[in-house]
């Protein structure tokens, strides 16, 4: 064991340690999450507007609300892509120490430079912007663009290229000249690419990056076994201290998010029809990592289990609380660096065997039918389980049962585990009240 742990700290923990913090993860991380908002939002729309009783469906029908519903599910959910172009872009230059607010507006103006505009109307036709591409499905675009923006940005700005006024001028006007020519050379750079990608007949930028990411992350992202190999990476860099999530999750997680809106935007149409995807963002928060990362309601519900005997350890006593509560709500940093799970050999298995198994049950349960899918909702992460699975999947009972079944699985993954952890212990501190 020591030299397992030798190895983690000598090895593993600082290559971990170099992924979590690197820059460009953090800002595709940040970029996405600042959508976060809308995304729930417009979840929030969808589930008024498509709530499963057929009375309150025909109403709003009949009355015209539902079009007002779908309006405000389309505006907020609908245009992750276009708020992850900014998003990204700020938190990169940030980091550069560069003004990320102007990095963030002139990402945002090249992604509807590159993104392909178009016409309606025959007499007087009018020129828009396809709100496909605002959202999940622009994604890719948002990543590759926000990244190389901020980079091209934090350059021009460091080697003094760029319009300085005296110190007498307003900073918001003088940032706003400071962003001049960095931001002619972006938008010029990216309205190039637009031009010849369309005279050569190739496409657009969109389409040409879901081709050349798509296939390679969809297999890891959007196939079970690909999911498994994610969700092994996430348990093992949580393990070494890393949050998994930011690390794993800031690269599958634009697959995760576009299988979420595509089935959003079937349900939307037709909540009656069958959805393409199993695996979304609310199949692997709601299913899959039930409590937290590691899957740990069931580790929570353990401690409880075994602070009720009489001749549990004083920690284990101590731990229930400080544990249960926020693990019912999915916050289990308590548990992960309270009891610790990280680093604790003897939960390493059941962290990793857990939520694998909530995954593979939770994949067969849906294809085969037994339970319905993942509707599109974007319900929140604090959302406590069984009525998070009664929303994600639209209203169904079978999420809900599902996640009933899932945490008893979890409890009996970590009971026999958590024993061993226990005796270990009571061994410490009798030995501890032996020696005062």
């Amino acid at each position: 064991m020591n030299k397992f742990n030798s190895v983690l700290e000598e090895k593993l923990l600082p290559v971990a340690a170099k992924l979590g913090a690197n820059r460009v993860l953090i800002a595709i991380r940040n970029g996405i999450t600042l959508s976060m908002p809308l995304i729930i939002i417009g979840s929030l729309f969808l589930i008024i507007s498509n709530f499963p009783i057929d009375s309150w469906i025909n109403w709003l029908s009949e009355t015209g609300i539902i079009d007002y519903l779908n309006k405000g599910t389309n505006g907020s959910f609908g245009i992750m892509g276009l708020v992850a172009s900014f998003g990204i872009a700020h938190s990169l230059a940030d980091q550069y120490g560069v003004d990320g607010v102007s990095a963030g507006v002139i990402s945002l103006s090249s992604f509807l430079v590159a993104t392909p505009n178009i016409l309606s109307g025959d007499e007087a036709p009018a020129e828009g912007i396809p709100v496909n591409y605002m959202g999940s499905r622009g994604l890719f675009v948002a990543i590759v663009l926000g990244i190389f923006s901020a980079l091209i940005f934090q350059w021009f700005i460091k080697h003094n290229i760029q319009i300085k006024l005296p110190d007498s001028v307003p900073p918001a006007v003088a940032k706003s000249f400071s962003a001049l020519i960095p931001g002619a050379a972006i938008v010029t750079l990216w309205l190039i690419i637009f031009a010849v990608l369309d005279t050569a007949n190739i496409g657009n930028i969109h389409d040409l990056l879901l081709k050349i990411f798509g296939g390679p992350l969809g297999i890891l992202g959007a196939t079970i076994g690909g999911t498994l190999i994610s969700i092994f990476l996430n348990s093992s860099f949580w393990f070494m201290g890393i949050h998994g999530g930011n690390v794993v999750n800031s690269i599958i997680s634009p697959i995760w998010l576009m299988n979420t809106d595509a089935n959003r935007v079937i349900y939307q149409a037709d909540r009656t029809a069958e959805l393409p995807h199993i695996i979304t963002s609310s199949f692997i928060d709601n299913f899959v990592y039930i409590g937290g990362g590691g899957a740990t309601i069931g580790l929570v519900l353990v401690i409880a289990i075994v602070a009720l005997k009489k001749n549990s350890s004083q920690l284990t006593k101590t731990m229930a609380p400080l544990t249960l509560t926020p693990g019912l709500f999915n916050i289990n940093e308590p548990a992960m660096f309270g009891l610790p799970v990280v680093l604790n050999i003897s939960l390493l298995i059941p962290f990793i065997l857990a939520p694998m198994m909530n995954a593979l049950i939770t994949y067969f349960a849906m294809s085969s039918g037994l339970v319905g899918k993942t509707v599109g909702v974007a319900v929140p992460w604090t959302m406590p389980p069984i009525l998070s699975g009664f929303l994600a999947t639209g209203g169904h009972a079978s999420g809900a049962i599902l996640q009933v079944v899932l945490i008893i699985l979890d409890v009996l993954i970590y009971y026999p585990f958590y024993r061993t952890v226990e005796r270990q212990n009571v061994l410490a501190e009798n030995e501890l009240d032996t020696q005062k």
